[in-house]
């Protein structure tokens, strides 16, 4: 049997987040959680991998506190096979290094695999950092923006990856970990009869013991990152118009920029 491992993360709504001016941390309390956006499209792209090999499972991973089991339950309704959550208290603020570790120790508890599939970044973060590290500590190639897939099968793919520019054709053979686009596929919409299969799911909890993992790499002491601070940007103030002939135009844009020390 072939086996995709698809790592989704649960985030809050964007539109609700706020930052404890304290701890410099998202405060959670209160706030709706839903799957990160861009999650949605790795799920997307692990199902119709299976629907095209065949005999093949998709296992759902995320790490996060006790209720981000919602977020497993909605994968399990779009058609992923199995989901596991990683929840530890040694877990807790675990920055991208740690949380690539984390995530990497439990693809070696799955046991064998053939692709890994992230979406690009998450929204509370937007670092893109998470995916290319689960690459590094399990030492496979990975590969970014992943905006089409001209061919994939079983240790072999071949893909477009969006540059500011235009794309990369990329070939590679192997495992390895694709981070994924918006613009690769248009996410289902669960049915009926998956959603009631993922509500009575069983999903298991894997701690850090479980895992296996160095207590030296994960949670707060192994994250070599620190937030110093967090703060929400000014907001813009209005621009300015200049009007007139062309000489005038460009005499008063020159001399706005001038008096204000922007040449």
């Amino acid at each position: 049997m072939n086996r995709v491992i698809v790592f989704i993360k649960q985030v809050p709504d964007t539109a609700e987040l706020k930052i404890d001016p304290t701890t410099n941390t998202m405060i959670r309390e209160g706030v709706p959680s839903i799957i990160n956006p861009f999650d949605m499209y790795a799920i997307e792209e692990g199902i119709r991998i299976k629907e095209k090999w065949g005999d093949t499972e998709v296992v759902v991973v995320t790490m996060g506190p006790p209720q981000a089991e919602t977020a497993l339950r909605e994968a399990l309704s779009l058609g992923c096979d199995r989901a596991i959550l990683l929840s530890d208290k040694k877990f807790a603020a675990s920055d991208t290094y740690a949380t690539s570790y984390i995530l990497s120790c439990a693809v070696k508890k799955i046991g064998d695999y053939d692709v890994l599939i992230t979406g690009k970044q998450a929204s509370d973060g937007d670092t893109a950092q998470v995916g290319p590290g689960i690459a590094s500590w399990l030492n496979i190639p990975s590969i970014t923006y992943i905006r089409k897939i001209d061919e994939i099968r079983a240790g072999y793919a071949k893909v477009e990856r969006m540059r500011n520019d235009g794309f990369d054709i990329i070939e590679v053979t192997g495992k390895f970990l694709m981070t994924v686009l918006k613009e690769l596929n248009e996410p289902r919409i669960p049915s009926f009869r998956g959603k009631m299969a993922a509500k009575k799911a069983e999903i298991p909890i894997w701690s850090a013991e479980y895992l296996e993992a160095d207590d030296g790499k994960i949670g707060f002491l192994g994250s070599p990152t620190r937030v110093v601070r967090a703060f929400s940007p000014p907001p813009k103030k209005g621009g300015i118009k200049v009007e007139g002939e062309d000489e005038e135009t460009v005499n008063g844009l020159y001399n706005f920029l001038s008096e204000n020390k922007m040449l």
